[in-house]
């Protein structure tokens, strides 16, 4: 069973907290609010998420103070921060969002099914990593000697279904970046050109696995 995505909901005021939850709620993905830059800071310490919304007017830590202490941490620099804020203040202060690690930077009132819909793609490209890394680790296992010579055969069919997998992850990331070319908006196309970079990690990965590509094919025969 595929376990839910965690959403941090960072705002210092209940009642956007509030109308957040109601827009994402569709999405049927687990929910985490965050009071201050200090809470979600500590949230993030335990728990992985998939993306983060980030209120930047918030006082003690701001959005742009906490998004720099997420992007020096190994374990979450990562994550997407999507910048929420009730003031434009222009393109100075757009700008300061994106330098701070940003992938979108949304004014309040926004509209929720855009917001939701931009969620949604980060939830999305997560939950499909999630898989992707899971079955990277069986087939390892399985190519390491963590199954018995009787299931030899079972990471060649393992390594065609990851080879799949990746396959619709590409071919979706594909008709995600002509849409967002088409949009022209500089930080969507960056974040789609940073996860066409790990896709192409991805199958540089993968590819070194198949039989005949070096050690992978004498872990396998080595079973028999």
């Amino acid at each position: 069973m595929v376990q839910k995505a965690k959403i941090l909901l960072v705002d210092d005021r209940p009642e956007n907290l509030l109308a957040l939850e109601a827009i994402l709620s569709a999405l049927d993905q687990t929910l985490v609010r965050a009071s201050s830059g200090e809470e979600a800071l500590k949230a993030l310490l335990t728990d992985d998420f998939a993306v983060i919304l980030l209120d930047v007017q918030m006082p003690g830590m701001d959005g742009f103070e906490t998004a720099a202490h997420i992007k020096r941490r190994e374990r979450t620099r990562d994550i997407p921060i999507i910048f929420l804020t009730a003031i434009n203040h222009g393109p100075h202060h757009t700008f300061r969002g994106y330098a701070a690690g940003a992938v979108d930077y949304i004014s309040k009132p926004f509209d929720p099914w855009v917001l939701r819909a931009k969620v949604s793609v980060f939830v999305d490209l997560y939950m499909k990593n999630c898989q992707l890394r899971e079955q990277a680790a069986l087939l390892r296992l399985q190519l390491d000697g963590g199954q018995p010579a009787a299931d030899a055969k079972e990471p060649v069919g393992l390594l065609a279904e990851l080879s799949a997998r990746l396959a619709a992850v590409e071919e979706q990331a594909e008709a995600l970046s002509k849409q967002l070319d088409e949009s022209a908006d500089a930080a969507a196309v960056a974040t789609a050109a940073h996860l066409e970079r790990k896709l192409t990690g991805l199958r540089r990965a993968l590819d070194a696995l198949e039989p005949g590509a070096g050690s992978g094919a004498g872990a396998v025969s080595s079973q028999s």
